[in-house]
Formats: C-alpha cells, sequence, structure tokens
C-alpha cells in the first residue's frame, strides 16, 4: 500500500469513529465557507475535506441506494457502483459460495450477502473498507468477508462468480472496449470455466456482442434507462442467449428473452398509437421478439418506433397516441404548432438528427396541454408525429 492510499485510509478510518461530524455537517445552515471554519477548529483539514465530501455523495447516492445517508465511497467507487435494485435483481439468482471480484464499494456485495455467503476481492485498500462497513449498514456482515488482494493472487475458485471490471482503469475516462477493462476480455474468459456459475457486468454500451460464447446476456434497465449488460454463464444461464429486463422505480421486474432471430415483425403505416420501446429491448436486439409479443409492428425497418391500431400495455413501450401526422418540414411543424393547445413540448427522435432545442426555441407554444413532438422514419422517409403521453 502506497503513503498516499494508507493516509487517505487512516483519515475514513477517524471519520468512521467521529459520527458528530456528519451531525454538524447536516444541521448547519449557514454558508459553506462558514462551515468549513466552523468544522476545522477541531478537526483536521483532510477529515473536513473528505467529510464534505462524502456528504454530497451520500446526497447523490439517494438515487442509487436505499441506505445512502450512512454508506461510505468515493466518487468514482460511486458512480461505478451498481443501483440496489439492480443488484437484487442480479443477486436473486445466486446461492451458497460466492466471490465478488472488483467489489469495490460493495453495492453487489451487500445484495449478494442477502442470497448466499459471500467474499469481496478487491485491490483497493480502502474500497476493501468502504466494502466492509456498508455491509455493516445493511446489517448483512456476518455474510461477508472482504480481502484486499489482486484477483490473480486469490487462489480459490468454488462456488459461484460476480465480478464487475473497472471501466475507468487508471486516470483516464470510460472506456467502451472490454478488452480495456481491468481486467480485460482475456481475463474474463479464463475465469467462465474455473467457477461453477457467475455473472460479469459490463457497461450497456460496450462491444458484449459475440464475445462470451455459450452464455446468456441480459441488458437491464432501471426506470427507462439501460444500467448494466450482465454476461450469465455455468449454472446460472438462462436456456436463451439473450434477455431484456425492465425494472421500475418501485423494483417491479419484466423480462423477456429469447434470440433477435426469433421473431420478424411487418413494416406498417402508424395506427392510432406509437411506442418507444424500453432500451434494455432494443440494445439486447430483442425489438422484434417484443413487438411480435404484444402484437406490434414496425415504422421501417431502420426505426426503433413501433405502431399498433389499438391501444397497448406494456412494461416495455411507452405509449403514445397519434394527433397528426406531418412531413419532416419545419415550416409545416411551425404552422400546425401556431394554432395548437400545447403549452409544453417533449421532443423526441432516434435515428433522424435534429437539433431539438433550436427546434423548440422556433416553436409557438401558447397553449397548456403537454405534447410530444416525435420525427421518425415512415417507410424510409422522416416524418412529425404529433402526439400526447398515454
Amino acid at each position: 500500500m502506497s503513503s498516499e492510499s494508507s493516509s487517505e485510509l487512516d483519515c475514513f478510518r477517524q471519520l468512521h469513529s467521529t459520527d458528530e461530524i456528519f451531525a454538524i455537517i447536516q444541521q448547519h445552515s449557514g454558508s459553506e465557507f462558514q462551515l468549513q471554519n466552523q468544522l476545522r477548529k477541531n478537526y483536521s483539514q483532510d477529515m473536513v475535506r473528505a467529510a464534505l465530501t462524502l456528504s454530497e455523495l451520500r446526497t447523490r447516492g439517494r438515487a442509487k441506494f436505499s441506505q445512502a445517508g450512512q454508506m461510505w465511497f468515493d466518487r468514482k467507487s460511486l458512480e461505478q457502483s451498481t443501483p440496489e435494485l439492480v443488484s437484487r435483481h442480479k443477486a436473486a439468482r445466486f446461492s451458497g459460495t460466492v466471490y465478488d471480484f472488483c467489489c469495490g464499494m460493495g453495492g453487489d456485495l451487500v445484495a449478494l450477502a442477502k442470497e448466499a455467503s459471500v467474499t469481496g476481492v478487491d485491490l483497493d485498500p480502502l474500497l476493501c473498507q468502504f466494502a466492509v462497513w456498508n455491509s455493516e449498514v445493511y446489517g448483512v456482515s456476518e455474510m461477508v468477508s472482504v480481502i484486499n488482494s489482486p484477483l490473480e493472487e486469490f487462489s480459490d475458485r468454488q462456488g459461484r462468480l460476480h465480478i464487475d471490471p473497472d471501466r475507468r482503469p487508471g486516470s483516464g475516462g470510460k472506456v467502451i472496449r472490454i478488452e480495456d477493462y481491468l481486467p480485460g476480455l482475456e481475463t474474463l474468459l479464463k475465469l467462465i470455466p474455473q467457477f461453477q456459475g457467475g455473472a460479469i457486468k459490463l457497461s450497456p454500451a460496450s462491444n458484449f456482442a459475440g464475445k462470451f460464447p455459450e452464455t446468456e446476456t441480459e441488458l437491464i434497465s432501471l426506470n427507462g434507462e439501460c444500467k448494466e449488460a450482465t454476461i450469465w454463464f455455468g449454472d446460472l444461464a438462462g436456456d436463451q442467449e439473450f434477455r431484456a429486463t425492465a425494472i421500475s422505480k418501485t423494483g417491479e421486474v419484466n423480462s423477456i428473452a429469447g434470440h433477435p432471430l426469433d421473431a420478424f415483425v411487418n413494416i406498417t403505416p402508424p395506427g392510432s398509437y406509437i411506442y418507444d420501446p424500453d432500451p434494455s429491448v432494443v440494445r439486447s436486439g430483442l425489438l422484434d421478439v417484443a413487438a411480435s409479443q404484444f402484437s406490434l409492428s414496425r415504422l421501417d425497418s431502420e426505426e426503433e418506433y413501433l405502431t399498433s391500431t389499438n391501444p397497448v400495455d406494456s412494461p416495455f413501450f411507452r405509449r403514445f397516441k397519434i394527433l397528426a401526422e406531418l412531413p419532416n418540414n419545419e415550416r409545416e411543424i411551425r404552422k400546425y404548432f401556431r394554432t395548437a393547445s400545447f403549452g409544453q413540448l417533449e421532443i423526441k427522435c432516434r435515428r433522424i438528427p435534429v437539433s431539438i432545442e433550436g427546434l423548440r426555441r422556433k416553436l409557438s407554444l401558447k397553449g397548456e396541454a403537454a405534447g410530444v413532438l416525435i420525427i421518425a422514419r415512415l417507410e424510409g422517409k422522416a416524418r412529425a408525429l404529433i402526439c400526447e403521453r398515454e
């Protein structure tokens, strides 16, 4: 451990035993400058800086974790952590003995510990300490052990594996290619046959297609945003090659599984309704599979928007009622909105480049209703569909 890492770890250990500093921060009502001056009378500059940063991160962390107000993380580990609802969904497949490689601050670790006995392994001693404390926050510490070690030097390969490779290795920004992860593709492929089964967490934007033969690839969205591509292998892999899973903000889970070639839907003119598919369905390649299941058709061979004559309810699609169809012509669009009753307008497009804010500034919105303008290809021709959200 470097002297810098040791000093940072010592600072956080002091913070961990000094709860009152966070109470002072929460109760303070003056300026941040006044708060810093007050804190520095009793605490070191490093402790003050770390406490203020952690307080800010705990506030931001509420979007991911139910216990964020008591948790421990730094900026990078919070950003890369799995949202709690997604972790719970994945953890439900696990049982027995599990190793969580590259466990970080323990987001997946605490979810796994509710289902199995878990050993977290990470190269960063500070993150290992965070993982221990976070397991205590969630009341699962009895099911958790954490080891500060390079995974290559950790020889035990019994049970099942969860691994979350670093997508920001070194001091650079995010990487997309799995080959640039730490550990990279070569190591990940070598780990698969060493365990009974498991899961590899990847970015949904990564180049995962075709990289992991004889596995299941699950694309997981949370509240309409694609969060993760999970590669399931061994005895945890399902019997379908691809799966799309949509998790609502209340924790409701819906999944559809299959292969992109399992279904083919027709291209038709727009009916009374248009549907914007969940990103997990699009990224998994299961758009036609989902469309076929719900009797929807496509507007264009390259366009993800779907349509139907009668309304269809599905957790995989947001539905809009079509009010009018116009040419994708700025003059015609402006003319329509001059007499429309809309005061709020959402502009959506997938395949056609549009300056959304530039177009919005040119439209006259003098009414009170909320509308949606969808610009999409209809059988190869760009059109503007005026809609209202259902």
